[in-house]
């Protein structure tokens, strides 16, 4: 009964946070557009700067800000520590910080091909972390359902396998709400026999020491807790 009513108290926290960031990002839509392709902020063309060596494994990391590294020195992001947690493991791989803060899946979409062909090489695999921002704004989950849709869609089209990494909407949007967004990311795993992981912040929302004073956003010993999740699924994902 102590561990339930404390993971209530997290969502609780997550759900009150989550409108906060909510309306602050309705405000800024006034003045800022959707990332478009060939942004230049830092993410939107990063996939074309690493170039992997011959035995090494291309991943790239496709994202918004939990992807992209918000508010964090550049490696102690997702992408560099994931790269250290898979070497760690046996597993030689170049991961490239493909992530964009801010991202919905419908400016996700509209750079995936720029991202794609930009890249060295056709990467041995995607992980796909979009959905957040499209929840926080409060957009509608068909709407996110059929850009992410999409998004899998272009990478079976070019062969690349998919690791998605799913999102929960904060109980502040409602039960309706959730009932829909939710079950988004392993419908879609499913449909393209893709490697789900289940909740991206898992271990982590909820706890002020994993996270930036957002209490949404990890910092970087969330990054680590999250990756020390993350790795082993990754390395199972990757084709042998």
């Amino acid at each position: 009964m102590k561990k339930e009513r404390s993971l209530a108290g997290r969502w609780m926290q997550y759900g009150a946070l989550a409108l906060i960031v909510q309306l602050a990002v309705a405000c800024s839509d006034k003045t800022a557009a959707p990332s478009a392709v060939g942004d230049d902020r830092p993410g939107a063309n990063a996939a074309a700067a690493a170039t992997p060596v011959a035995d090494e494994r291309l991943v790239v990391a496709f994202g918004d800000s939990l992807y992209a590294g918000y508010n964090l020195d550049q490696d102690k992001g997702l992408a560099p520590v994931l790269e250290a947690a898979l070497k760690a493991r046996g597993v030689k791989a170049r991961v490239v910080n493909a992530g964009v803060s801010g991202d919905t899946t419908a400016a996700g979409l509209s750079r995936l091909a720029f991202t794609l062909d930009g890249l060295p090489r056709k990467p041995d695999l995607v992980l796909v972390g979009l959905g957040g921002n499209d929840m926080l704004r409060g957009l509608s989950p068909t709407k996110t359902r059929a850009n992410l849709d999409a998004i899998l869609a272009e990478l079976k089209k070019r062969g690349i396998p998919v690791l998605l990494t799913g999102m929960l909407a904060s109980p502040n949007m409602g039960p309706d709400y959730a009932a829909v967004f939710n079950p988004i990311f392993a419908d879609l795993a499913r449909k393209y026999d893709a490697a789900l992981y289940p909740f991206m912040l898992e271990g982590v929302i909820g706890d002020r020491a994993l996270q930036l004073p957002d209490g949404i956003h990890p910092n970087d010993k969330g990054v680590g807790v999250i990756v020390g999740k993350l790795a082993p699924v990754v390395a199972g994902a990757l084709p042998s």
